[in-house]
């Protein structure tokens, strides 16, 4: 087909790479060993150190906007989990900018108010009614146990303990659940154009067929988490920024062939 020589150049914004380059995307999520929980914190700290600077503005900026947030009364707890994933879609495009040798600017934390923001906000939706549900849970569990245990006789304290601990198990087991359906979601939505519903699916098939590396990514990250936060909390200043980016290393993995 002939092409106009003098028209305006036009920039491919399919998230599809090159085939051989660095892989075809599918929504059939791979299966990757074991030790590719510490690859993705690796490849996420290659990323930050490409621009570490801009990766700190970032977090601060990120950090300062959910302090001011969290300062409304609780319309700001609504609103933080409402709108993470339209920043995590942000830094998700920004990683991908940065991966394929762009920049990382901070203006991408806010990208996702312009990319596919009804879909982000309703993950943020499902996810804030989903941890509703499981603090009701949680509460049908303890709700009779918190009115006693506040009146209680020394003698009857334990078993109330032994109650709430039950309590903060099964808040635990069911948040698992909602944390693998959203963990890739935002990525799904912005780079891949997928809907909520397949979006939310394919990240949760793709934690469960990938829980031993998670559990490698998460042994780690703990572990790092303990380190940053040893010297004022200040290492969090390159963790944040790395995890961050191991989000996008980690979809990178999963829903990439070569």
């Amino acid at each position: 087909m002939a092409t106009d020589p003098y028209s305006a150049p036009r920039s491919r914004v399919a998230d599809v790479p090159v085939a051989g380059a660095e892989g075809n995307f599918t929504s059939d999520a791979s299966a990757v060993p074991a030790g590719h929980g510490w690859k993705w914190i690796a490849d996420g700290w290659e990323l930050f150190k490409r621009q570490p600077g801009t990766w700190i503005l970032l977090l601060i900026v990120f950090v300062l906007i959910s302090v001011l947030i969290a300062l409304i009364p609780i319309l700001g707890s609504v609103a933080s989990n409402i709108l993470w994933p339209v920043f995590a879609g942000g830094i998700m495009l920004g990683c991908r900018e940065l991966g394929q040798g762009g920049e990382l600017a901070v203006g991408h934390l806010f990208a996702g108010f312009r990319d596919h923001l009804g879909k982000l906000i309703v993950i943020g939706i499902l996810y804030l009614v989903a941890l509703i549900v499981i603090v009701v849970v949680a509460f049908g569990i303890t709700g009779i146990g918190f009115g006693v245990f506040l009146g209680a006789d020394p003698g009857r304290v334990e078993p109330r303990v032994m109650t709430i601990l039950l309590a903060v198990l099964v808040a635990l087991a069911l948040i698992i659940p909602v944390a693998m359906a959203a963990w890739f979601a935002p990525a799904l939505v912005v780079l891949n154009d997928m809907g909520v519903g397949d979006a939310l699916k394919a990240s949760f098939w793709a934690c469960l067929r990938n829980i031993v590396p998670f559990l490698v990514y998460g042994v780690i990250g703990i572990g790092l988490a303990i380190v940053a936060s040893i010297p004022f909390g200040l290492g969090w200043l390159a963790l944040g920024p790395t995890l961050a980016a191991s989000v996008y290393a980690a979809y990178r993995d999963i829903f990439y062939t070569s």
